[in-house]
């Protein structure tokens, strides 16, 4: 009977969490060539490919994908049970920010996860613009991030949570006057989409004029509906209410939503708790849904 190696199916999550090889050998510590060679005995033993080595293509095949699904839930079980066995428990106190865009359910039931499996560790969260949160990691004012990026920005300690696109939208009944200034509904001032927009070479040639500002991407999303301006909205918010124009305004870069510790986050109850969320996100693809 054939056997699933834990440590490779841990690397494999590893590749799409962190989005690649060479990013995947940084967090594990690892040659970028163990990497491989996991990937490519676990491939061998299972008889089809996991990783797809085009340039541009998406990363795991879809047998890669199918497994990564099992391999997270394995991965949570094994280590669940050693913790369910550990002599030394885990305690301390976290501090968490978060943007409004992870908020959901799902995430609720994984923190109430990690609670049960480490009651003696404090888990104290707040939501901020992703800027915001950037400035309180590193002022120390917060242990871990789970917030939107652009995808460019991406540290190589950063842990990938999800991807999605970024779009310039309208409703498809608001008719835009060429020559005047654009009605722009705005997240808060310290929104980085907001000042990727106001960035030269990223305004249209009309200009832009703020008509609302709303921190809620639901409450732009109904402002986009009633017609009241254009907006920058990733791509699952978007509606058939909703036309993208994208080509009138210009490509806005893609989105990634990460899990980014402080530089202090070192202790084990920090790194276990972003194991949980990570693995806990791999298993609960609802979280993308705020």
């Amino acid at each position: 009977m054939k056997r699933l190696d834990t440590e490779a199916l841990r690397t494999l999550c590893a590749i799409s969490d962190h989005g690649g090889v060479t990013r995947a050998a940084d967090h594990l510590s690892l040659s970028q060539s163990a990497v491989s060679h996991k990937i490519k005995r676990l491939e061998e033993s299972l008889g089809c490919r996991l990783l797809r080595r085009q340039p541009g293509a998406p990363l795991l095949t879809e047998d890669g994908t199918n497994l990564l699904g099992y391999a997270r839930r394995i991965c949570a079980l094994h280590d669940e049970a050693l913790q369910s066995l550990s002599k030394r428990p885990l305690s301390g106190h976290i501090r968490l920010g978060m943007t409004e865009d992870v908020t959901s359910s799902a995430l609720s039931r994984i923190l109430g996860r990690f609670t049960r499996l480490h009651p003696s560790v404090t888990v104290r969260s707040h939501v901020r613009q992703s800027l915001i949160l950037q400035r309180e990691l590193k002022q120390g004012g917060i242990d871990i991030a789970m917030m939107q990026i652009f995808a460019s920005d991406m540290k190589t300690t950063d842990r990938l949570l999800f991807r999605d696109k970024l779009h310039w939208v309208k409703s498809r009944d608001l008719e835009l006057d060429p020559v005047r200034a654009l009605p722009f509904l705005a997240y808060h001032p310290d929104c980085f989409f907001r000042h990727w927009a106001n960035d030269a070479g990223n305004t249209p040639a009309c200009g832009l004029e703020t008509v609302m500002e709303c921190a809620s991407s639901a409450g732009i999303a109904s402002a986009v509906e009633a017609g009241l301006g254009v907006a920058l909205l990733p791509a699952r918010y978007l509606t058939d209410d909703m036309q993208i124009i994208d080509a009138l305004l210009g490509e806005a870069p893609d989105l990634a939503y990460v899990l980014r510790l402080g530089d202090q986050a070192r202790s084990s109850h920090l790194q276990a708790f972003a194991k949980e969320i990570v693995a806990g996100i791999g298993a609960e693809p609802g979280l993308q849904v705020a």
